[in-house]
């Protein structure tokens, strides 16, 4: 499975490692990707969703129900 987060899409960013003497190689960040069960209030269910860390803060803070709302998406869009 990729290293993606199902609620906002972040993805890897390709970055430029700079040595001293200027040599360029690509290296890659990867997202904090966790895997939660967070309660769907109007499904009366848990739901298992892979998402970021920065998206599970915002998530609990608003809640999983006013997140999808506020975004237009669905819970089949994230399951």
């Amino acid at each position: 499975m990729s290293r993606k987060c199902t609620l906002t899409g972040k993805r890897r960013n390709v970055k430029m490692k700079v040595s001293h003497s200027h040599i360029r190689t690509k290296s890659v960040q990867n997202p904090n990707i966790q895997s939660k069960r967070l309660w769907f209030e109007e499904g009366n269910r848990f739901v298992r969703v892979r998402l970021s860390a920065r998206a599970l803060r915002t998530v609990s803070k608003k809640g999983l129900s006013a997140w999808l709302r506020d975004n237009g998406k669905t819970i089949k869009d994230i399951t």
